[in-house]
């Protein structure tokens, strides 16, 4: 079966495309290379044994999406990444997040609602929850406004799938990340920020290894046991296969609604300073950090009740924050060498 994994050159795209041929999957990857790396391909190929299909495309041209399916009338799958995803940069060029991540979507949908069925593997955030109200953070938790113009795209792709799902063939699960970090035990993939990181571990692993001074903490007066911010970290292998397993269960009809929605994360918060300490065990290195002023956008708390995932779904995270912080330090001495 041909699954298409839109930004499968990602972080977390090239890590469910492994895990799609692991499982029998035949993934094929579309990819614009705005915030990957064309060299993934072979290093996915250095795992997997072969290149996967390829095609290099922008998913905001409405004409390009038409004419990939019209070449591709297998697909039979469809686990979306492709999106932008750095909360500053949405709050700073609103207008790029909505274009990018809105547009992509509907026309990816017009395509496959003009199938005979399609499975759809959405990939959402624990940013929909906003600052929920109570931890850990359940599926009925209530959508809040969203925070930031990133967190908004994924309220409204979420209402857009649920909306065509009901007039149309489409299924659809939807996956809210929690914090996903790490890397392939291989040391082949792992997250590669262009620039300076957004994320936390990638700054951590780079200033590990020298390649930036120091970290920045963005606040340290946050209502939390240490006052830094706590989030759900998951290793990104587990993500990957959250993925498998959720299209396997639309592809064998084992889905409850036209539409379901599951909470990935460890079901464990981590504060920042939790994250550093964790990191200078595994790596024996001091980490060289400074306090700056809270980041726009940014919440005091989120980590996932994962019973549904666990439950329902049949998947549970196994690796420890511990085992993902070493495999993102193996990821980053192998690039860096």
């Amino acid at each position: 079966m041909k699954v298409l994994v839109t930004g499968g050159l990602g972080f977390i795209g090239s890590h469910t495309v492994v895990e799609l041929h692991n499982a029998g999957f035949e993934p094929m990857i579309v990819d614009n290379l705005s915030n990957s790396s064309i060299e993934v391909l072979d290093r996915i190929a250095a795992i997997i044994g072969y290149k996967p299909a390829f095609e290099q495309m922008d998913l905001r041209e409405k004409v390009a999406v038409n004419q990939l399916f019209h070449k591709h009338t297998d697909i039979n799958g469809v686990i979306h990444f492709a999106a932008s995803k750095a909360v500053g940069e949405s709050v700073e060029n609103p207008l790029l997040y909505y274009e990018n991540n809105i547009n992509a979507l509907v026309y990816i949908l017009q395509e496959l609602q003009k199938k005979q069925s399609a499975n759809f593997i959405f990939s959402s955030s624990c940013t929909v929850y906003g600052q929920a109200e109570k931890m850990p953070i359940t599926e009925n938790a209530s959508v809040q406004p969203a925070m930031s113009p990133y967190g908004n795209t994924k309220q409204i792709g979420e209402e857009i799938i649920t909306d065509v799902a009901k007039v149309s063939n489409i299924k659809s699960i939807l996956l809210r990340y929690f914090n996903p970090i790490g890397a392939h035990p291989s040391a082949e993939i792992g997250e590669l920020p262009i620039g300076v990181p957004q994320n936390l571990v990638p700054f951590i692993t780079q200033t590990g290894i020298g390649l930036r001074k120091e970290l920045s903490v963005y606040g340290n007066d946050y209502p939390t046991p240490d006052g830094t911010a706590i989030r759900d970290y998951i290793h990104v292998v587990d993500l990957a296969k959250a993925h498998v397993v959720a299209l396997q269960r639309l592809v064998e009809n084992k889905n409850l609604d036209k539409v379901e929605t599951f909470n990935l994360g460890t079901g464990t918060g981590s504060s920042v300073l939790e994250v550093i300490t964790a990191f200078e065990k595994v790596s024996g290195k001091k980490l060289p950090y400074k306090i700056v002023g809270r980041r726009e956008g940014d919440i005091t708390s989120a980590y996932a009740n994962t019973d549904k995932a666990n439950n329902v779904l049949g998947w549970k995270a196994q690796s420890t924050l511990e085992e993902s912080l070493a495999s993102a330090w193996k990821w980053e001495q192998k690039i860096r060498s």
